[in-house]
C-alpha cells in the first residue's frame, strides 16, 4: 500500500481532486450541489497545480450546461480528456449531447452530485432522479456511496472511460455524500498515474480530428444502416464490466479496500438481502452488521455498476442461499412498471425458475433521512410471506397505504465514536465554524471525523444543523445525529420553538448562547428545557457569544467565539492546541477581508474560552410543566397543518394525506406573515419627532418590516395604547405613524442607514427582551392608503401595502426591495414570471410564502419554470393573458353594436384598454353597468360571458423577473428572442454581478477584475452591457437603475417601462452579501449610490416611443475615485493579495473601460437632444 495522504474533505473535493488528474479541459456551469467541484478545480487551476499531463486544468465556464457538455464534446473531437460537474435540471440540459458523445465513443466523464429533479417544486436536495433520465444515453453510470468511495473510485470512471472509448457518469447523493466532510485517505496522483493506460491516451489523441490527417464525424444516416451501427456498439458495453472491474482490482492494491462491482455484506448464508446504491450503504451496512449480531441472516448488496448492469457479476455477489430480496431505488417513476434499479434485479434473474422473491421500494427522496430503523423495517417487511411490491420506507402513507412501520431507533454501538449536535441560524458563521473545527479535529488527531449539514428552504435565516461525529474507527452512520453527546443551541430563541433538548444523551453536554444570567435561567428558560435538561442529568452552560462579538467589533458575528467554547467543553483536543489551530484557520479564512477583521476573530477566540459559565441544574427542575403554547386566533388551514409542522422542524412526520390538495404544488400565499420568528438581536426604534416623513425607510427595508400609514381622525383616534401618530407633512387632517415589525426584523440597520436624518429619525437598538408581537403592528396592518400622495413616487408608494413581505432573504438584500416596490406598484394585478435563481430561493420557499395579497384578496400571480426558459415562459403567460383579453374585448365590441345605449361606458373600456391604471376604474364600471342592465337574446349572452370572466376586463401586466444568471448567461438566448418578438412584455433584472443562489460565480455581468468563484485570478473580460445590447433592436425600452443612488430615478423608470407598448427591461443594481461590502451590508443602499458616482454602474433611460432625447443620462457628472470605490470590496480588494499583478492591471483596465463608457452615454445623451 502507498503511503497515506490523509486530507479531510466532502464529496465534491475528492470527486474534483480525482477530476483534475485525469482532465484536461473542464467545461463547466454552477448548479447546486455541484458547484464545488468546480470552484476547486478553478482555484487549483488558478494556482497552477498540475494534471497527469503536467499541466493546469483549463476551465471554462459555459452560458448554461448545454454549453458546458458541448464545449465538453468539442474538447475530446479535438484529442483533449475533458470533464464537466454537474446535478438536476443541468444534466437534464446536457442529455441530447450525451447520445452524441457515446455514439462516437469519446471518453468523456460526469461527476453528478445527484439531485431531485423539479417536479411539482423545485429542490437542491440528492435522490436519484437526475442520474436516472440518463439511462439510454449510452453513458455508464458509476455509483459512490461515500466521500472515501467517492476518492477511490471516481479514478475508476476515468481510467475505465479512457480505455474502453465509453464515456461515464459517475454520481453520488447531493449533499448527503456530496456536501458530507470526512476525514479520507487521499491517492497520490503518482499512483494515478501509474494505472492510467498511457497507449489508449496516445491512440485516443491520434484518432482526433486534426487537419494533418482529417476525417468526418456526425453525419446524417438513413434507415438501411442506422440500426447496424448501433448494434455493432454492443460488444464495447458488453466487455466493459470486466474492465471496471479490473480497474477496482487495481485500486484495491493501493488502497487495501476491496471494492467490486456488486459489494456484498453481511452473513455468507443470508436469505433477506437488500440492493440498493448511494449514501445509503452506511446505515444499511450498521443494520446488517447489527441484526446478525442477534442472531439474523440478513444482507446487502452495493450496486457501484448500475450500467451496464452486469447480471452475471451481480448473481456471483449474492449468497446462493438468498430467498427474498429488496431493492431500494432513491427514485420515483410515476407509471413504471418498477424503479430502474429493481427492474435491473428483476432482469437479472428473467425466466430463472429458481429466481428469489423480488420486491422493490422507494426511500429518501430529496436527501429524505434514512436510518437503520428504516432498513430494518425493509428487512422485516421481507418477513413476510408474499412482501408487497412498490413500497416506500421513512414515511408515512396513509393514502396509498404503500409505507412500511417504522419502529424504534437501533440501539447500535460504535467505538469511542462523540456525536455532537449545533442548531444555528442561517448566515451567523455557526456551519462555517463547524467546518473549520472537523477540519481541525480530523487533520490534528487520529480521530475519524464527519459533517453534515442540514437546512431549511429559507435562503438566509433559516435554521442550521450542524452533525458531527468523531471516532477511533472509519464511521459509517451517513444519517442525521439523533442522539448527541454535545448539543448546541447558538440562538436562544429557538428554545420555545425547536425540541432542541431530546437529542441530548443522558449525561451529555448542553451549551447555550444566551444574554440570560445564570439567576435568571430558572425564569427565562421554557419548563419542557428545564425538565429535559434535569431528566438527562445534563451538563449545561452558557455564554453571552453575541455581546463579546458586537463589543469586538463583529456585530452579530458570533460564530468564533462559540466555536472556542465548543472546543473547551468538548475536550478533543487540549485546550491550548485547539486554541492555536483554530487562530491558524481564522487567519487562512479571513486573510482576504484584511487585517482588522483576522485581529477580532483571534480575540473572539480567546474570549469564547474564557467567558463560558457552567450552571448548576436543580432538582427542581425535574417538576417544571411545559410552557403553553400561546393562544392564536383562527389561521389557514395550510398554516396550522402545513407551516407550523415543517417550521417546528416536524414536516418529516407529516403524512401524505396532509397533501392532499396541494398534489399539483399550489401554495397559498401570504404564508410568512404567520412565521414571526423573533430573529434580531438589534432593531430600529422611530424617534417621530425627528422623522420628516420621506419614508426612504420603508423603501429599502429588503422584509417590509416598515409600514408607513395616514390616519384620519377616527382612525387615530381608535389607535391603541403605545401607536404613536404625528400630524401628516403635506396631509392636512391626516396623521402620520411608522410601524415597525420587530418579530419580522432581521435586524439589517438598511433602514436607519438609509434615513436622512442619520441617527434621529431611526436609530438601531440592541435587543435586550423578548420580542413580540404589538398591538400597534397589527392595528397599522388595518389602515388603508388614502390615496393623498401619488403610488409612482417615493413617498407614495410606500403607504401602498406591500405584496412581498417577509421573506427569507439574506440581511441588507440589494434584490427585494425592487420586488417589493413592485408589488407596491402593480401586484394586484400583475403577472409575474420568476427565473429560478436566488428570488426563486427567497421567493418560494415552500412552507413561506412572501408574496401576498391584498384586503381584496388580489396578488401577484406567480409562477417558475425553470432557469433557462424564463422569457419563454413569460412569453406563453402574456400570449395566454393577451388572447383571453382580446376575447372578451371582442365581446365588448360586438355588444355596442348591439345596444348604443352602452356605448358610453364601452368606449370609455375600450380608450383605456392597454393603460394598466385607468382600465382598472373602466372595467369596474363596465361591469356595474352590465350587472344593472337587463339584456336578452345575442346581448344577454355576451352579458353572461363578459361577467363570467371580469379577471380580464382590466389591463394585468406581465412582468418576468430573475438575476443576471439568468438573463445574461443561461436564459440570455430567450430574453433576446422575446424581446425581438416586440410583445408589451416587462422585464425587471435585478443583476448583482454574480450567481447569488449557488455561492457568488462569475457570470457574464461579473465586471472586468472582480473575483467570483470561477474567476479566482480576477475575471478578465468585461461586463455584458445588456442595455445597449436590447436598445440596437429600437423597439425596447431600456432603463439602469440603482435604488440607493437614485430612487427617484427608479420610480420613473418602473413607470414608464410599464406604460410603454411594447418589450421594457430594467436594469436594477443589486448589491450582495457575495460582494463582501466592507462597510456592511446595511449599507447596501448607500455601495449603490457609491456604485453610481464613481461611474461603476451608469444611470439611464432609453425611450423608442418619443420622437426625440429618446435616451436621458440620469448619472451625474463622476463624484468618486473608481478605485476607491473597487477598494470598498472583498471581491476587489482580495485581488491585492492573491494575484496582485493581476489587479493591478485588471483594475486600471477597469476603471479606462468604465469611464469610456460613461462618456460613450453622454455622447448618446447628446446626440438625441
Amino acid at each position: 500500500m502507498c503511503k497515506e495522504n490523509i486530507m479531510v474533505a466532502d464529496g465534491n473535493e475528492a470527486a474534483a481532486y480525482v477530476a483534475y488528474a485525469f482532465s484536461e479541459v473542464a467545461a463547466i456551469y454552477p448548479i447546486t450541489p455541484s458547484s464545488p467541484m468546480a470552484e476547486k478545480t478553478d482555484e487549483w487551476a488558478a494556482n497552477g497545480r498540475k494534471n497527469l499531463y503536467t499541466q493546469p486544468v483549463n476551465l471554462v465556464e459555459m452560458q448554461s450546461e448545454a454549453g458546458a457538455i458541448g464545449a465538453v464534446h468539442g474538447a475530446l473531437e479535438a484529442g483533449s480528456l475533458a470533464v464537466s460537474f454537474t446535478s438536476s435540471q443541468g444534466l437534464m440540459l446536457m442529455i441530447p449531447t450525451m447520445h452524441r458523445i457515446s455514439g462516437t465513443r469519446q471518453p468523456a466523464v460526469l461527476h453528478v452530485a445527484s439531485r431531485t429533479v423539479g417536479t411539482h417544486a423545485m429542490s437542491i436536495f440528492g435522490d436519484h432522479s437526475d442520474v436516472m433520465n440518463c439511462r439510454q444515453t449510452g453513458f455508464a453510470l458509476l455509483s459512490t456511496g461515500s466521500v472515501q468511495e467517492v476518492m477511490d473510485l471516481a479514478g475508476v470512471a476515468h481510467l475505465s472511460a479512457i480505455q474502453s472509448r465509453i464515456p461515464f457518469l459517475h454520481f453520488f447523493d447531493g449533499f448527503r455524500t456530496s456536501h458530507e466532510i470526512q476525514k479520507i485517505r487521499a491517492i497520490p496522483y503518482e499512483e494515478f498515474g501509474k494505472m492510467l493506460d498511457w497507449g489508449a491516451v496516445r491512440a485516443f489523441r491520434e484518432s482526433a480530428l486534426n487537419p494533418y490527417h482529417p476525417s468526418l464525424r456526425n453525419t446524417v444516416q438513413n434507415p438501411d444502416v442506422y440500426f447496424q451501427f448501433r448494434e455493432a456498439n454492443n460488444r464495447f458495453y458488453d466487455g466493459l464490466p470486466d474492465v471496471v472491474e479490473d480497474y477496482m482490482a487495481r485500486i484495491n492494491a493501493v488502497t487495501g479496500q476491496d471494492y467490486h462491482l456488486f459489494n456484498y455484506y453481511g452473513a455468507p448464508d443470508a436469505e433477506r438481502v437488500v440492493v440498493a446504491m448511494g449514501s445509503v450503504s452506511g446505515a444499511a451496512r450498521e443494520t446488517v452488521g447489527y441484526l446478525n449480531a442477534l442472531g439474523e441472516k440478513v444482507g446487502y448488496l452495493q450496486v457501484h455498476l448500475f450500467n451496464p448492469f452486469s447480471k452475471e457479476y451481480f448473481r456471483k455477489a449474492l449468497p446462493a442461499s438468498v430467498k427474498k430480496i429488496a431493492v431500494l431505488d432513491r427514485c420515483k417513476e410515476m407509471g413504471a412498471a418498477g424503479e430502474p434499479l429493481y427492474l435491473a434485479v428483476c432482469a437479472a434473474f428473467a425466466n430463472d425458475k429458481n429466481a428469489p422473491y423480488i420486491c422493490g421500494g422507494r426511500y429518501g427522496l430529496s436527501s429524505k433521512d434514512t436510518t437503520p430503523a428504516q432498513i430494518k423495517a425493509v428487512f422485516d417487511h421481507l418477513n413476510q410471506d408474499a412482501p408487497m411490491n412498490g413500497f416506500t420506507v421513512g414515511i408515512r402513507d396513509d393514502v396509498t397505504h404503500l409505507s412500511l412501520p417504522e419502529g424504534p431507533s437501533l440501539p447500535l454501538s460504535h467505538k469511542k465514536m462523540v456525536s455532537c449536535k449545533f442548531w444555528g441560524l442561517g448566515s451567523d458563521g455557526t456551519v462555517g465554524a463547524n467546518k473549520n473545527s472537523i477540519k481541525i479535529i480530523g487533520g490534528n488527531t487520529d480521530l475519524y471525523t464527519q459533517a453534515y449539514f442540514e437546512y431549511d428552504t429559507k435562503k438566509s435565516f433559516g435554521v442550521t444543523r450542524s452533525h458531527l461525529r468523531f471516532g477511533e474507527e472509519p464511521i459509517l452512520s451517513s444519517y442525521l445525529v439523533r442522539e448527541a453527546d454535545f448539543v448546541a443551541c447558538h440562538n436562544q430563541s429557538f428554545l420555545g420553538k425547536y425540541d432542541i433538548v431530546s437529542e441530548l444523551k443522558p449525561g451529555g453536554t448542553f451549551l447555550l448562547n444566551c444574554r440570560w444570567t445564570p439567576e435568571e435561567l430558572d425564569q427565562t428558560l421554557p419548563g419542557q428545557v428545564k425538565r429535559g435538561l434535569a431528566e438527562k442529568n445534563a451538563k449545561l452552560y452558557i455564554i453571552d457569544a453575541n455581546s463579546i462579538a458586537q463589543k469586538l467589533g463583529l456585530g452579530d458575528h458570533a460564530s468564533m467565539v462559540l466555536q472556542s467554547a465548543f472546543f473547551r467543553l468538548a475536550d478533543i483536543i487540549p485546550q491550548e492546541e485547539a486554541i492555536t489551530y483554530m487562530k491558524r484557520a481564522a487567519e487562512k479564512s479571513f486573510s482576504k477581508k484584511g487585517e482588522a477583521v483576522v485581529r477580532m476573530n483571534l480575540a473572539a477566540i480567546d474570549q469564547g474560552a474564557d467567558h463560558v459559565v457552567e450552571v448548576p441544574i436543580p432538582q427542581s427542575w425535574l417538576a417544571c410543566a411545559g410552557t403553553p403554547a400561546p393562544q392564536e386566533g383562527e389561521v389557514p388551514d395550510f398554516v396550522r397543518n402545513i407551516m407550523r409542522p415543517c417550521n417546528a422542524q416536524k414536516g418529516d412526520e407529516l403524512p401524505v394525506s396532509t397533501f392532499i390538495g396541494y398534489e399539483d404544488g399550489t401554495m397559498p400565499l401570504g404564508t410568512t406573515a404567520y412565521e414571526k420568528r423573533g430573529i434580531a438581536t438589534r432593531i430600529p426604534v422611530w424617534d417621530s419627532a425627528a422623522c420628516i416623513q420621506c419614508n426612504r425607510c420603508a423603501l429599502v427595508c429588503p422584509h417590509a418590516v416598515i409600514r408607513p400609514c395616514l390616519l384620519d381622525g377616527a382612525e387615530a383616534g381608535a389607535a391603541p395604547e403605545g401607536f404613536v401618530s404625528v400630524p401628516a407633512n403635506g396631509a392636512k387632517g391626516l396623521s402620520f405613524s411608522l410601524q415597525i415589525s420587530e418579530m419580522d426584523c432581521t435586524g439589517c440597520g438598511c433602514c436607519a442607514a438609509s434615513c436622512p436624518m442619520t441617527g434621529k429619525a431611526l436609530r438601531m437598538e440592541p435587543v435586550t427582551r423578548d420580542l413580540a408581537l404589538t398591538p400597534a403592528w397589527e392595528y397599522g396592518l388595518t389602515i388603508r392608503d388614502k390615496g393623498v400622495f401619488q403610488a409612482n413616487t417615493v413617498k407614495g408608494s410606500q403607504f401602498r401595502q406591500p405584496l412581498c413581505e417577509f421573506s427569507g432573504a439574506c440581511a441588507g438584500c440589494g434584490e427585494t426591495p425592487y420586488a417589493k416596490l413592485l408589488t407596491q406598484l402593480y401586484g394586484d394585478r400583475m403577472y409575474w414570471a420568476n427565473a429560478t435563481g436566488c428570488s426563486q430561493a427567497w421567493g418560494a420557499a415552500m412552507p413561506s410564502i412572501p408574496y401576498t395579497v391584498n384586503h381584496e384578496g388580489r396578488g401577484p400571480a406567480w409562477s417558475n419554470s425553470l432557469f433557462e426558459n424564463n422569457a419563454e415562459f413569460c412569453l406563453g403567460m402574456y400570449l395566454s393573458v393577451k388572447q383571453q383579453r382580446h376575447k372578451v374585448r371582442a365581446w365588448v365590441e360586438e355588444l355596442r353594436e348591439l345596444e348604443p345605449g352602452l356605448g358610453a361606458v364601452i368606449t370609455s373600456w375600450l380608450d383605456t384598454f392597454h393603460d394598466v391604471n385607468a382600465s382598472t376604474p373602466a372595467s369596474e364600471r363596465l361591469a356595474a353597468a352590465l350587472k344593472d342592465a337587463a339584456l336578452s337574446g345575442r346581448a344577454g349572452e355576451l352579458q353572461t360571458l363578459i361577467l363570467r370572466h371580469p379577471e380580464h376586463m382590466a389591463k394585468q401586466p406581465v412582468w418576468m423577473y430573475g438575476g443576471d444568471g439568468w438573463a445574461y448567461d443561461i436564459g440570455f438566448g430567450g430574453l433576446d428572442h422575446v424581446i425581438a418578438m416586440g410583445e408589451d412584455i416587462n422585464i425587471l433584472v435585478v443583476d448583482t454581478e454574480v450567481y447569488s443562489n449557488t455561492g457568488g460565480q462569475s457570470s457574464k455581468a461579473t465586471p472586468l477584475g472582480a473575483v467570483a468563484q470561477f474567476q479566482a485570478a480576477g475575471k478578465r473580460s468585461g461586463k455584458k452591457d445588456l442595455g445597449k445590447m436590447m436598445m440596437a433592436y429600437g423597439n425596447c425600452y431600456v432603463a439602469s437603475v440603482a435604488m440607493g443612488a437614485d430612487p427617484n430615478q427608479l420610480m420613473k423608470a418602473l413607470t414608464e417601462a410599464e406604460a410603454y407598448p411594447g418589450p421594457s427591461l430594467v436594469i436594477a443594481y443589486a448589491p450582495c452579501i457575495n460582494h463582501g461590502i466592507k462597510a456592511g451590508m446595511d449599507q447596501a443602499q448607500a455601495e449603490m449610490k457609491r456604485a453610481v458616482d464613481a461611474g461603476y454602474w451608469p444611470l439611464y433611460r432609453y425611450d423608442p416611443s418619443k420622437e426625440r432625447e429618446k435616451f436621458t443620462l440620469d448619472s451625474k457628472e463622476l463624484t468618486l475615485d473608481f478605485q476607491q470605490f473597487l477598494e470598498g470590496e472583498t471581491r476587489y480588494a482580495s485581488l491585492h493579495k492573491t494575484f496582485p499583478e493581476n489587479a493591478k492591471t485588471l483594475f486600471a483596465q477597469a476603471e479606462r473601460e468604465a469611464k469610456a463608457r460613461y462618456e460613450s452615454y453622454k455622447k448618446l445623451a447628446q446626440q438625441e437632444r
